[in-house]
């Protein structure tokens, strides 16, 4: 069965076809690590995770690549504000990021590479740049693209004319769509920039942000690859200038695939740190909820449709998982130690319902309504004793083949936070004691955090609660 994406480039959907038989490229922006990444930004990892998962479904080997932006204006400000390295200031958001990732069950790429790993690359991809007169010298020591000199620049925002101010330059790394002008690849060091710095054949400075990118990606997948993925903030100026960049200097087509998800609202409100509703994926945790909770409200709806993001939505999806996991250990006492028989033909039939809807441009929604329609077929005739005991392993591993994309359905492995898991041992210990009103106070809050905890022999053992005891 063929996959089909919507090409933004093209504005069209059409079927993914890798320059390399049997292997997809794919790139993907990652993050500015000048803070914690927040619940928006990982929308659009998850959505790319999602992506990869299906084309890995679909048949493809897959090679991708996420970068890690850590010198530009805003690691800088950071850095300087904090009065330490540059690399000091960025570690430990790098870290985070993959325990982050982990929590969502988010799967590694193949390359993470790091701006600040890759000056070399930058420079001589600037040096191509100004050998094919597309990018200029100013008198600062800065270098720019000249944007004039790239005739189908603003193809994939659908800029015009009247957009362009020629000859005018943009020297901050993110700008407005009415100031699409010359963009800075080089930019001469300044007393802002402290000790970050780098030699070049037009002396001291750093690499602009949009440069980083296109020298990265083209270093791990080569000048010509398959997919590349992003926000639609990302649309312009960033990828509209990796775009020119990479095509200017190589002559080439650059990404032939162009895909963007839509932004996430909170409680039906741009997220804001100002209005309160700004989340980082451990505020979420901190607060009781689970990343396997967090990853199924965010890949619920189709990446290109912007998202809500409500803590309703998280407590629905709580109770959704818990059903899923009631169905799972209802077939796997079904199954007992059986071989899996061939699919009967409802689950073939909705098997491939899933399949086909991933398959047309990441059609989640649809395939969560195949995929729930198998719980209640399969709890059905189960209630019924309609289902044998190799019919029911074969249903485990038409579940396993759908884990594999959505990554949330098995959630055997899933644990307390450390928050919850102290005062479950602070109950116990209440308990060892005789405190009884301290035990019964510390059960309600590991309650109202989404997990019961239950004494046995062998100690106490916390399940998750498919609703949390402070909602209605």
């Amino acid at each position: 069965m063929g996959m089909r994406v919507y090409n933004t480039l093209t504005r069209q959907m059409e079927t993914l076809e890798p320059l390399e038989p049997g292997h997809v490229r794919l790139y993907t922006c990652g993050p500015t690590v000048y803070d914690y990444a927040h619940i928006g930004n990982f929308r659009a990892y998850v959505f790319e995770d999602l992506l990869r998962r299906t084309i890995r479904l679909a048949g493809y080997r897959v090679t991708q690549v996420m970068n890690f932006t850590d010198v530009d204006d805003k690691t800088l400000r950071g850095a300087q504000a904090q009065g330490v390295s540059l690399d000091e200031y960025t570690r430990p958001f790098k870290q985070a990021f993959f325990e982050d990732c982990e929590a969502l069950t988010i799967e590694r790429a193949e390359h993470y590479p790091a701006a600040t790993d890759h000056i070399p690359e930058m420079i001589a991809l600037i040096e191509r740049l100004l050998e094919r007169g597309v990018a200029y010298r100013s008198d600062d020591g800065s270098v720019y693209f000249n944007i004039a000199r790239f005739p189908s620049y603003g193809r994939l925002q659908r800029l015009n004319a009247a957009e362009m101010r020629a000859g005018a330059r943009v020297a901050q790394d993110e700008y407005e769509k009415e100031s699409a002008a010359d963009f800075a690849l080089w930019k001469a060091w300044d007393a802002a920039d402290g000790a970050v710095a780098w030699e070049s054949p037009w002396g001291r400075g750093r690499p602009g942000w949009h440069i980083e990118c296109s020298a990265m990606s083209m270093k791990y997948l080569g000048e010509s690859f398959d997919v590349h993925t992003g926000g639609v903030d990302n649309i312009f100026p960033h990828h509209e200038n990796e775009i020119a960049q990479s095509e200017a200097a190589t002559g080439k087509p650059f990404a032939r695939y162009w895909l963007h998800c839509a932004h996430l609202g909170v409680e039906g409100r741009k997220m804001s740190k100002s209005l309160g509703n700004f989340h980082t994926l451990r505020d979420l945790l901190e607060r009781g909820y689970s990343g396997r909770e967090v990853r199924y409200v965010l890949s619920s709806a189709h990446y290109r449709q912007a998202l809500n993001f409500t803590f309703a939505a998280l407590d629905a999806a709580r109770a959704a998982l818990a059903r899923l996991d009631t169905f799972v250990a209802r077939l796997r006492e079904r199954a007992g130690g059986a071989a899996a028989a061939p699919q009967s033909d409802w689950a073939a039939a909705l098997r491939e319902r899933m399949r086909a809807a991933l398959f047309e441009d990441l059609g989640v929604a649809d395939a969560l309504a195949a995929l729930f329609d198998l719980v209640h077929e399969g709890n059905r005739r189960m209630d019924r004793d309609e289902l044998a005991p190799p019919a029911a392993a074969g249903v485990l591993a038409l579940l396993d083949e759908a884990d594999s994309v959505f990554g949330f359905l098995h959630g055997d492995s899933e644990r307390p936070d450390e928050r919850t898991l102290a005062l479950i041992a602070e109950r116990q210990a209440a308990r060892a004691a005789r405190q009884w009103a301290d035990a019964d106070r510390l059960r309600d809050e590991i309650a109202a955090r989404g997990w019961r905890v239950k004494d046995t022999p062998n100690g106490p053992q916390a399940e998750r609660l498919a609703q949390r005891a402070d909602q209605p």
